[in-house]
């Protein structure tokens, strides 16, 4: 197969797209060479020696639906198994025909393995988890400041490794040493802006940052000191030292672009950097962080942690992200609702886009900027892979 280098800059995204159909209106792409060259991308998206931009779109559960034209059920595909599996089979034998890979997990639960049900920062905080609306939602643990601080008072009186341990705690890890099962760990997080405006309401935490500083700042440092004691207490059941302890932590803060710069650097960053400086310490060290909203006010901010990964809204481009994070690998920047509306001329003019600011530096996996939606269709990722097998290329 022969691979054009970017005369894309002389053509419209129409003719492109045009040019990379097959007489059957599918995307031409050798799957073969494709996945032998994504692995080698993905190894290192910054890799001097990768053959191409590496491909992000993985798809996932929530596009089943569209794709088998049945209703969409998200409470019954996490909790019918049999139905889950029959679905992620049906659409795995259409991925493989159409991208070469079975993409979905098709293996029943095995009992046997499973983790103990360990509390989390937001069972510390007193902010229940409920379903509502298709997914998994916190309600406010307090509506006022003196709700907050008799909260926060709380919060600090409680013993964490006796409040987050379940109380057949001993049996559970004998058990899953005899079975070889990894015991829990603690490297990710809702993000602090997200997770406190979740626990306090969203103005209220504005309002609040404004209006009672000292309280806030309470707020924010019972949030960093639960996390670090919550990582601490599951390094230690683990047998990990400070020393041995695995690297690494990821955050989904979708509600920090909420805040003003000083507002976000005054209770947002501290979490961060404390979390980071703690189990991200080296540059080699993975710091990411997704918030699929429009960032671009906070990346000064951001820019002073040395992010190593990113997922960010699409209102921002590859160029103002690297501006800001040089050492960053950037999942982004396809719409997320260009995809899922399955805007095929948008799709080849955001992906020529992204990749021409990229050439330079590399360090793009092109994906979504944003999570994968229902209406995300096999043909959209095909066509993504086509897009990188003849325009995507890096020089050798």
């Amino acid at each position: 197969m022969s691979v054009a280098v970017l005369s894309s800059k002389q053509e419209t995204p129409a003719l492109i797209l045009r040019d990379l159909k097959d007489s059957h209106g599918l995307a031409r792409v050798d799957l073969g060479r494709f996945w032998d060259d994504q692995r080698r991308a993905r190894s290192d998206p910054f890799g001097a020696d990768i053959p191409q931009v590496p491909l992000g779109v993985m798809m996932g559960s929530a596009a089943v639906y569209d794709e088998l034209d049945v209703a969409e059920d998200e409470w019954r595909y996490r909790h019918d198994e049999q139905w889950r599996l029959e679905l992620n089979r049906a659409y795995n034998d259409k991925a493989e025909a159409l991208v070469g890979r079975r993409l979905l997990d098709e293996r029943p639960a095995d009992p046997s393995k499973r983790q103990p049900a360990v509390k989390q920062l937001h069972d510390v905080f007193e902010a229940r988890n409920v379903w509502h609306s298709g997914c998994w939602w916190l309600q406010q643990a307090a509506g006022t400041p003196d709700e907050l601080e008799a909260l926060l008072d709380r919060v600090a009186a409680r013993d964490i490794r006796r409040f987050i341990l379940p109380g057949n705690w001993e049996e559970e890890k004998a058990r899953m040493a005899r079975e070889g099962i990894r015991l829990p760990r603690y490297r990710g997080q809702r993000g602090p802006v997200t997770f406190a405006m979740s626990v306090y309401g969203v103005e209220n935490l504005i309002f609040l940052i404004l209006d009672r500083p000292e309280l806030a700042a309470r707020f924010r440092d019972a949030i960093l000191a639960a996390m670090l004691e919550i990582a601490r207490v599951l390094d230690e059941e683990a047998g990990y030292t400070p020393e041995t302890a695995p690297r690494g932590f990821s955050f989904c803060d979708d509600n920090s672009a909420l805040l003003t710069p000083q507002m976000y650097e005054f209770f947002g960053y501290p979490i961060l950097k404390g979390i980071w400086d703690r189990y991200s310490p080296d540059p080699g060290d993975s710091r990411y962080q997704h918030s699929d909203s429009a960032m671009g006010h906070l990346l000064p901010v951001l820019g002073r942690l040395n992010l190593t990964g990113t997922n960010f809204g699409p209102t921002l481009t590859v160029a103002e992200i690297r501006e800001h994070l040089p050492r960053a690998v950037i999942h982004g920047q396809l719409a997320p609702f260009t995809f899922s509306r399955n805007e095929e001329e948008k799709i080849v003019a955001e992906f020529l886009r992204d990749f021409e600011m990229a050439q330079e530096t590399r360090g793009l996996v092109f994906a979504t900027a944003g999570s994968v939606n229902n209406g995300s269709r096999l043909t959209g990722m095909r066509l993504i892979m086509s897009l990188i097998q003849h325009h995507g290329r890096y020089d050798p």
